[in-house]
């Protein structure tokens, strides 16, 4: 138990901030709706996240990679609950939206920096278990936050709602603090200013590890493909809950409410057969019953079968999740995992846009079902693709979880 006692605290931290994250979230949609009256404002808020990921990730990997991880962390949680806490003191959209921006640029930074941080925390044969209770904490703030949101709303308004989230950022950073520093080696050409003469060696640098680790890179572009395509039909879930389904805002709470239940179950459960399950299976099995569970939700026709398809999907996608952190840290060499990191979610937030909108599109020209199964079909393949390429005999060195197994010369 001893080993687990930096895991838990960097555990608690996380899971702290994900609560209040949760709580904020639903707490800034009401204050802006009541701001401004307007739900063009309120969607403006999804658009701040995928700008930031755009300004930041072409050259925020640069920095995460030669900079301390525990400090920038804790620095990242440090600015974001200042500037929080600044929001309700705001009475302009346009300044929220600015204060909004500056708080993903900074928060852009937070999840690279995790994954250096865990992967050098963490040893490898624990990382399944520590990402399973990982998806576990997110399942349960996913839960708790809403309905604590909810009830702060109802008894002490909006703006402690958000105040609370800034607090958590600081309870965070604290949690952070008591981790030891595993950055102790980093030389000065580690820590020298980042110039566009490094950038651009940087990229080199990535794209030298793209050539040379062909198997992860087909592992990532079917798994983050069909992950995407899930990614673009979520956007749709509302309209065909309440105009294919025809269903009630309460029963869509009810839906989403139990969604998050199947999650915590099957955080849970990928916790406890950790050790004992392959992590092929995580990746692979956990991915084809994720998109099986799309399927399931896109052809229902009613309430129980929506609700029974979500809770499904919530369940077998914290397998996915935990899997594919897990075979991501073991695979992915610490020296670059900050950049590779940063550019991929960047390309991703460019796909994850172009799928969304094309989605959207496609559901205005035909039936919203009949497009949604389409895409559906497309996940299917590539998560079977997946599971026919990760399945392969000659592959498993790439699944193992020994210690003596080397970060980044699979």
């Amino acid at each position: 138990m001893k080993s687990w006692k930096n895991p838990i605290l960097l555990l608690s931290g996380i899971g702290v901030s994900y609560l209040g994250n949760w709580i904020y979230l639903i707490a800034l949609n009401v204050s802006i709706l009541n701001l401004t009256g307007s739900a063009a404002a309120v969607a403006g808020l999804y658009m701040i996240r995928p700008l930031a990921t755009l300004i930041t990730n072409t050259w925020s990997g640069s920095v995460i990679d030669r900079v301390n991880k525990r400090r920038l962390m804790m620095s990242i949680d440090v600015v974001r609950g200042i500037l929080i806490f600044l929001i309700p003191f705001i009475g302009s959209l346009w300044s929220i939206y600015a204060v909004l921006l500056l708080i993903n640029i900074v928060g852009a930074f937070f999840g690279p920096s995790s994954s250096v941080y865990i992967t050098k925390l963490v040893p490898l044969e624990q990382r399944k278990r520590f990402n399973s209770i990982m998806s576990l904490t997110s399942s349960g703030a996913f839960l708790l936050g809403p309905a604590i949101s909810g009830i702060l709303m109802m008894s002490v308004g909006t703006d402690l709602c958000i105040v609370i989230n800034a607090i958590t950022f600081f309870v965070c950073a604290f949690f952070i603090y008591l981790l030891p520093d595993m950055d102790e080696d980093l030389g000065k050409a580690e820590r020298a200013p980042v110039s566009l003469k490094t950038l651009l060696s940087d990229w080199k640098a990535v794209r030298e590890f793209t050539k040379g680790a062909k198997f992860f890179i087909t592992v990532y572009i079917l798994f983050q493909g069909a992950v995407l395509i899930g990614y673009a039909l979520d956007s749709q879930e509302v309209t065909f809950i309440k105009q294919h389904l025809e269903l009630t805002d309460k029963e869509y709470g009810f839906i989403t409410s139990l969604t998050g239940a199947g999650a915590l179950g099957g955080a849970a459960v990928a916790a406890a057969v950790s050790k004992k399950l392959p992590l092929r299976y995580f990746v692979g099995g956990g991915l084809f019953l994720s998109t099986i569970g799309y399927l399931l939700f896109y052809a229902s026709v009613d309430l129980i079968t929506a609700t029974s398809a979500f809770v499904f999907l919530g369940f077998v996608m914290s397998f996915a999740n935990a899997g594919y952190a897990t075979f991501f840290q073991n695979n992915v060499p610490v020296a670059i995992m900050g950049r590779f990191g940063s550019m991929a979610e960047m390309v991703q937030g460019i796909v994850q846009i172009v799928l969304t909108l094309l989605l959207g599109l496609m559901a205005d020209w035909f039936s919203l079902q009949m497009v949604c199964i389409g895409f559906c079909l497309l996940g299917i393949v590539l998560a079977g693709a997946l599971c026919l390429t990760i399945f392969t005999p000659s592959k498993a060195q790439y699944f193992e979880e020994k210690e003596e197994i080397m970060t980044g010369n699979l």
